[in-house]
């Protein structure tokens, strides 16, 4: 037995000392990108994102319109590993199908709706103007647009269908696959459009590109895309199936493996790694997971990984610690493994980024992980909120949620994620099934949490996440200190709070 002289921290215990602000630490010097894999020290790293944040790999979190409206803001989503392997491929197509700009088309109905339905589908949606396919889906054949000045519900029979109402294909320009970009706003502005379909030589639906996407175009002008502009997306894979499911997901494009495992520290990852170097070289590039100290972090650097993850137990819907008694709190595994990370870089020259996974609540909490020298992030509750998650939008107590559940919960059931000695189910629970408060786009939620790390970092007088690293100073918080870090009065509410 052996016990640790320290006691196990969470990121919530530290606050940053201010440094000092220099004329050149403004938001438009910030650069928050940061490697995604291995590289040689002073060298740049094959895959890098611009905005440092990752999407869990869960089935409440990461879906093809998630992992599009990350890439879009310059992150990466990772699909996951907890279905079969040609649904996991498939969505890792979807993904690869779409360039920058061209968008997944997300509010679709039949012809055969009634206007009723696609006004209770705007509205629900927040949208003015839904596709219309013959099948209401996004790939389906093109119909034609419906937009709410196409009908009044007040003026218009509301069980009238879809297409007594809706512009048709016909009288819609369109645009084919093989379209730029900017041939497509081009178009977009030339004919005065909201929407350019996209429809390819058989006359289905491939992507759209909307007229307000413009101007986020212009302020995302960092989208996480491979050589050909398509958009990157990553894949989890698990230790059981993986010479199955990697050359699956190799052959649909994914950008980026990790496996997916709550204890990374075993003999079955150094495999899965020793299976991708032995089949692919470097040409597939893998992560491995998850860690909580130095001598698990330098067993998968050792084998190959492309990157570590750093966390078991601090995840919003992780039960681990309470049901195995196993984890470390999650400052005090990152600033062991960060440790493990710079010392493997100084002795071999090759420097293996750290994913800090879990224990994130808020933005602090990301400086805070940032400061202590994690490269990237990766969120499970923070997306589960948005539009873009797979969850279902639900009201509960006149507020709205979004359905979200762990990986070890019954209701995923991911089984070869977390094993507890074979068969088919899992024997306990490591996570639970419940709700996160409903918060809107996406967009509007990473462009605010950018704004608040470089808010951060300039007070800090940094202006890259390597600088940040080296020269952040960090205190630990007593309880009264602790106390004082939110307001004290009794809050008012504000305009658009109710029923959020």
């Amino acid at each position: 037995m052996k016990i640790l002289d320290e006691v196990s921290r969470t990121l919530n215990e530290f606050l940053l000392v201010p440094g000092l602000t220099t004329a050149d630490c403004t938001p438009d010097t910030v650069d928050l990108g940061a490697p995604l894999v291995r590289h040689r020290v002073g060298e740049p790293a094959a895959i890098r994102v611009a905005t440092p944040l990752t999407s869990a790999i869960m089935g409440a979190v990461s879906s093809p319109r998630l992992a599009i409206a990350l890439a879009q803001c310059g992150g990466l989503s990772f699909v996951h590993q907890n279905q079969p392997v040609a649904a996991q491929a498939a969505m890792v197509q979807a993904v690869k199908r779409h360039k920058a700009g061209f968008r997944f088309s997300d509010i679709n109905i039949k012809p055969s709706a009634t206007l009723g339905e696609v006004a209770l589908l705007l509205e629900s949606a927040e949208r003015d103007v839904a596709v219309v396919t013959d099948d209401g889906s996004p790939h389906g054949r093109f119909i034609g647009l419906i937009s709410t000045d196409d009908f009044h519900p007040h003026r218009h029979d509301l069980a009238s269908p879809v297409a007594s109402r809706m512009r048709p294909a016909q009288d819609l320009v369109t645009a084919p696959p093989t379209i730029t970009l900017s041939e497509a706003n081009t178009l977009i502005w030339d004919h005065r459009l909201d929407v350019l379909p996209v429809v390819d030589a058989g006359g289905l639906l491939q992507s759209i590109v909307l007229r307000r996407d413009y101007e986020l175009h212009k302020r995302f002008r960092n989208e996480s895309i491979d050589a050909d502009k398509r958009f990157r997306v990553g894949a989890g894979v698990n230790t059981h199936d993986y010479r199955e499911r990697i050359p699956a997901l190799v052959e649909a494009g994914a950008d980026l493996l990790c496996i997916d495992s709550s204890d990374g520290y075993s003999v079955w990852q150094a495999d899965t790694l020793a299976f991708v170097r032995d089949t692919y070289g470097g040409r597939v590039r893998i992560g491995a997971g998850n860690v909580v100290d130095a001598r698990a972090f330098r067993y998968l650097a050792d084998a190959g990984a492309d990157f570590v993850k750093v966390g078991i137990g601090g995840g919003s819907i992780c039960t681990t610690r309470d049901q195995k008694g196993i984890g470390r709190g999650q400052a005090s595994a990152l600033i062991d493994v960060v440790a493990g990370r710079d010392a493997y870089a100084a002795e071999t020259g090759v420097y293996v980024p750290l994913c800090c996974d879990g224990g994130l609540l808020t933005d602090a909490h990301m400086a805070v992980a940032f400061a202590l020298g994690a490269d990237f992030v990766m969120l499970g509750r923070y997306f589960a909120r948005f539009d873009e998650s797979p969850a279902p939008l639900v009201r509960v107590g006149g507020q709205f949620f979004k359905e979200y559940w762990g990986e070890g919960s019954n209701r995923a059931r991911n089984v070869s994620r977390y094993e507890h000695g074979g068969g088919s189910r899992l024997t306990f629970e490591e996570g639970v099934d419940g709700y996160v408060p409903y918060a809107g786009s996406l967009y509007d939620n990473v462009a605010l949490t950018i704004a608040k790390l470089k808010a951060t970092m300039i007070s800090c007088g940094a202006t890259g996440l390597p600088g940040f690293h080296r020269d952040a100073v960090l205190v630990p918080v007593s309880q009264q200190s602790f106390l004082q870090n939110s307001a004290e009065i009794q809050l008012r509410d504000r305009p658009g709070d109710a029923g959020r």
